[in-house]
């Protein structure tokens, strides 16, 4: 029996975010199996949207930076989307990473030590009805272990399939076994007959993220520690330029999705089977913009 379909993340582009809401319901239609939200522009907000364009795919946040808002303005609206949609939203929250919330002016403390008091007090939060799952994003084993201890999931981004079992080995077991347990990765995908190009996009869309010390530190603990390492050396020196260069194809393909159809659903199937029950792809395209890279995951199952 083959695997069910994936998850798909969803953005709302300024300008197009009606076209969004025309995509959830055709991936809705299409059978994939949710709709997560990136932390680019008001996911909250196209959550809500969701909730009232669609009618059967579960959806969430992926990821909510919990700095952002105040948590009891969280659990307001967070509440308000559950209970609007029918039960089909989920709350993926996140510490986001220091550099990022340093340009948005925002004091933080411990990650770990604040992620703990977030949680506790979005669901000890009165008069808001009931609340939504909450799914815990993580890259450490640390944050995996206080995901599977205060919440009702886990969700990476950009993880590293080949270390996947162990960072979920950080799990309790009753949590690995519970089939309710929501365990999820966004993954650049980029589905094109030319491979070079795929691998060129998927290389570009990282960019950011090797440039972020915590990611640096998770790709090496997964065994990827000369690429780090380079990368690094090179952004210290100001040669961004030479950063995709330095991407290896063995990290780029145990990273990301890339390459024709056939290759990509293979990929899907293998992610299934490193323990992540919700793979959620992350569309872009080598020849175009969001709305074509859409048009290319639905030929892909078509």
């Amino acid at each position: 029996m083959s695997s069910p379909l994936p998850a798909v993340a969803l953005a709302a582009v300024p300008g197009r975010r009606q076209s969004a809401l025309d995509l959830a319901k055709e991936c809705e239609a299409r059978g994939f199996a949710g709709l997560y939200c990136a932390s680019f522009g008001d996911a909250m907000g196209l959550c809500e949207a969701l909730a009232f364009a669609t009618e059967r795919i579960p959806f969430g946040t992926a990821i909510a930076n919990l700095y952002t808002r105040h948590v009891s303005d969280y659990a307001q609206s967070a509440a308000m989307i559950h209970e609007l949609s029918g039960g089909r939203f989920s709350f993926g929250v996140g510490v986001s990473h220091a550099p990022m919330n340093d340009r948005l002016g925002i004091r933080t403390g411990k990650p770990l030590g604040d992620m703990r008091e977030f949680v506790e007090t979005f669901k000890a939060t009165k008069r808001v009805g009931d609340l939504p799952p909450v799914v815990v994003a993580a890259l450490r084993k640390k944050m995996v272990a206080l995901a599977g201890e205060i919440g009702d999931g886990v969700v990476f981004a950009n993880a590293s399939r080949s270390h996947m079992a162990d960072s979920l080995s950080a799990l309790p077991p009753a949590k690995r076994a519970d089939p309710d347990f929501y365990i999820g990765d966004m993954i650049p995908t980029c589905i094109s007959d030319d491979r070079e190009a795929a691998m060129a996009r998927n290389r570009k869309t990282l960019v950011m993220y090797v440039s972020l010390p915590n990611y640096r530190n998770y790709w090496k603990e997964a065994g990827y520690v000369e690429e780090m390492d380079a990368i690094a050396k090179a952004i210290e020196a100001g040669e961004q330029q030479k950063v995709p260069s330095l991407m290896s194809d063995r990290w780029l393909a145990d990273v990301t999705l890339f390459g024709t159809a056939a290759e990509v659903r293979e990929g899907v199937e293998a992610w299934f089977d490193a323990g992540v029950r919700t793979p959620i792809l992350v569309p872009s395209s080598a020849v175009g913009n969001q709305l074509v890279a859409f048009q290319e995951l639905f030929a892909a199952w078509a």
